[in-house]
C-alpha cells in the first residue's frame, strides 16, 4: 500500500458516500415508480420487475466479480465500478420506455454489486480490526441516511422537475464520489503483493471449499432471508392488516431510519468491545420479540411507529455484528473476491426469501394479507439460528488468529484465510 498517510475519518466518509449513492440508486426506484410509470406509459404492476432486475444483475455480478476483483488495485476497481453505476443511473433518467429502463437497471446492478463489495473491502483493509466495528457501523449508516434523507429528497426533486431529475441528480453526485475515490484514496495493492507471495493463488472454487467461508456465507444467507421474508411486505401489512393510513407510511420509515442510523453508530463500538456473538444475541432477542409482537400477536394499543423502530433497531444491531465478523474471515489477498461472492449470496438469499413470502401470502377478500403469521414464524426460526452461527464463526476466527494459519476441510495450507500478523493491529 502507498506510504501516503490515510485519514480514517476521510476513508469512512468517502466509503459512506459510495454506499449512499449505491443504496439511494436502488431504494429510490420503488417510491418513484408511479411517477415514471405514468411518464413512460408502464403498467404499474410491472414496476417490481425493475427491482428484481437490479437484484438479479447484482447477484450475477457478485459471482463473476469473485473471479477477478482481487487482481486489481482496489481504488481503481472502485472508481471503475462507480463510474459504471453513474452511467447506468443517468441512462435510467434518459430511458424512453420499459425495456430501456430495465436495461439501465440491469446495468446498475452489474456495477453496483461490485462497488459495494469493493467499498467494504477497502474499509476492512484500511481500518484496524480493533476499530473495524465502529467503522462498519458508520459506513452502514449510509442506508439509514438514504432512507431518511435520500428518498424524501428524490421525491421532492421529482415534484420540482420530473421523474428523470432524481436519476440525473444521483448520477451527478456519484460522479463527484468517483473523483473523490481517485484523488483521496491511496493506491491499494497490498493484496496483490500477498497474492504473489502465495505458492498457490486462491481461485473462487478453492475459496468456496474453505469451511470458514462456507459458514460465513451460510450465516449471511440466514441474515438476509430472515429480514427479507418480511421487509417487502411491511408496507402492505401495516396498511391492510393494521389499518395504518397510507399518507402516514412515510413517517414510520422516517423515524425507523433515524433509529437505524443511531443504532448503527452505537452498535459498532459495542461489537469492538463485546464481540459479534454477544451483540448478535441481543439483536436476535429484540428481533424475535418485535416480530412476534408485530406480526403474530399485535396489541392494538401499540403504535405502529414504535413497532417499526424496534424492528429497525434489531436489524441494525444484527447487520453491524455480522458484517464486522465476516470482514475478519478473508485475508487481504482474497478480500474483494470473498465479499463479491458474499454479495451474490446475499442477493440470492433476499430473492429467495421474497419468493417464499409471495408463495405463502394470499390476499383475503377483505384486502388483508393472509399467511403473515406463518411468514413471521419462518423469520423467527431463522433469526434464532443466527447467533449460533455467529458463535461458531467467531470461535473459529479467534482460534485461527491465536494459533496462526489453520488448515480446514479440503483446503491446502496455502489457501488458508488467516490474516498475516501485521493485520491484527
Amino acid at each position: 500500500m502507498s506510504s501516503r498517510p490515510v485519514s480514517e475519518r476521510a476513508v469512512i466518509f468517502l466509503i459512506g458516500a459510495v454506499q449512499f449513492v449505491n443504496i439511494l440508486d436502488f431504494v429510490m426506484v420503488m417510491p418513484l415508480g408511479p411517477d415514471f410509470a405514468k411518464g413512460l406509459g408502464i403498467d404499474i404492476s410491472h414496476i417490481g420487475y425493475l427491482s428484481a432486475s437490479y437484484t438479479g444483475a447484482a447477484s450475477v455480478a457478485g459471482v463473476v466479480g469473485g473471479a477477478f476483483l482481487d487482481r486489481f488495485d482496489r481504488r481503481k476497481a472502485l472508481a471503475v465500478s462507480m463510474l459504471g453505476l453513474v452511467v447506468a443511473t443517468a441512462a435510467g433518467g434518459l430511458a424512453t420506455g420499459f425495456t430501456t429502463l430495465m436495461m439501465a437497471r440491469v446495468l446498475a446492478g452489474l456495477f453496483g454489486g461490485p462497488a459495494t463489495s469493493l467499498a467494504m473491502s477497502i474499509v476492512a483493509e484500511l481500518i484496524p480490526v480493533e476499530r473495524r466495528g465502529r467503522a462498519m457501523g458508520a459506513v452502514m449508516g449510509a442506508f439509514s441516511i438514504a432512507s431518511v434523507v435520500g428518498i424524501p429528497l428524490a421525491l421532492k426533486v421529482a415534484e420540482l422537475g420530473s421523474w428523470r431529475t432524481p436519476f440525473l441528480t444521483v448520477a451527478g453526485f456519484g460522479l463527484l464520489v468517483v473523483l473523490g475515490a481517485i484523488f483521496f484514496l491511496p493506491p491499494m495493492r497490498r493484496h496483490l503483493e500477498e497474492g504473489r507471495r502465495q505458492d498457490h493463488p486462491v481461485d473462487a472454487m478453492e475459496l468456496l471449499q474453505n469451511r470458514d467461508v462456507q459458514l460465513s456465507y451460510l450465516m449471511s444467507a440466514l441474515v438476509m432471508m430472515s429480514g427479507f421474508v418480511l421487509i417487502p411486505n411491511i408496507s402492505g401489512y401495516v396498511q391492510q392488516n393494521l389499518g395504518y393510513p397510507r399518507d402516514s407510511v412515510g413517517h414510520i420509515y422516517f423515524f425507523g431510519g433515524i433509529v437505524s442510523f443511531i443504532t448503527l453508530r452505537l452498535a459498532g463500538p459495542r461489537v469492538d468491545k463485546l464481540g459479534a456473538f454477544r451483540v448478535g444475541v441481543v439483536a436476535a432477542v429484540l428481533g424475535v420479540f418485535t416480530t412476534y409482537i408485530g406480526f403474530i400477536h399485535y396489541p392494538a394499543w401499540l403504535p405502529v411507529s414504535v413497532l417499526f423502530m424496534g424492528f429497525m433497531m434489531a436489524n441494525g444491531l444484527r447487520n453491524v455484528a455480522y458484517n464486522t465478523l465476516t470482514s475478519r474471515v478473508p485475508s487481504n489477498a482474497v478480500r474483494a473476491r470473498f465479499m463479491s461472492l458474499q454479495s451474490a449470496v446475499g442477493h440470492m438469499a433476499s430473492a429467495l426469501a421474497a419468493y417464499l413470502s409471495s408463495v405463502v401470502l394470499v390476499t383475503l377478500p377483505d384486502g388483508k394479507l393472509g399467511g403473515i403469521e406463518q411468514v413471521a414464524t419462518l423469520s423467527i426460526l431463522m433469526t434464532v439460528m443466527i447467533p449460533f452461527m455467529m458463535r461458531v464463526v467467531e470461535q473459529r476466527i479467534r482460534a485461527r488468529d491465536q494459533g496462526g494459519a489453520l488448515q480446514m476441510g479440503q483446503v491446502a495450507p496455502a489457501v488458508a484465510l488467516a490474516h498475516p500478523p501485521s493485520d491484527h493491529h
